[in-house]
Parts: C-alpha cells; structure tokens; sequence
C-alpha cells in the first residue's frame, strides 16, 4: 500500500499533537496508575483511529476508537479514584 507524501505528513503531524498533547497531561500532578495507563491507551488508540483513516483501513480505525474510549474511561476511573484520596 503506497502512501503519499501528503498523507505522510498529515499522519505524523497527528502523531506529534498527540503525543505533545499526552505530555501536558503528564504534567498534572498528583497522578495514579489508572490515570497514567488510561491515557497511554487513549494517546495510542488516537494514534490508530489516525493511521486507519489516512490509509483507508476501516478495521485499524475501529479498533482505534475502541482503544481510546477504553482509555478514557480507565483515565477517568483513575480520576475519581485521586479526587477520592485528595478529599475532593
């Protein structure tokens, strides 16, 4: 499958934003495992929802989406979880 340059470009510009976007969130502090593991499975479902549009892969796409909602429903578990231990 031939990729072009264009699309290339699109698909690494994407990339970055998420993983840029995953290290402001990084930033938060205090932070628990659930967080920390949600949102490395959503930054990397966005990462595959991207790549299976760009190259036209319905099935990459899917499981894209269902990585990243997975991920944000363990980030978010990992959110109650801190606001619990913080008193909030």
């Amino acid at each position: 499958m031939k990729i072009s340059n264009n699309k290339l470009c699109i698909l690494s510009v994407s990339i970055i934003l998420t993983f840029c976007s995953f290290a402001v969130h990084a930033l938060d502090t205090p932070v628990n495992k659930d967080q920390v593991e949600g949102r490395s499975e959503e930054t990397k479902g966005k990462v595959k929802e991207t790549t299976g549009k760009i190259i036209d892969d319905k099935a990459l796409e899917t499981e894209g989406k269902n990585q990243k909602n997975l991920g944000k429903v363990q980030k978010g578990y990992g959110d109650i979880k801190q606001d619990i231990k913080d008193g909030k």
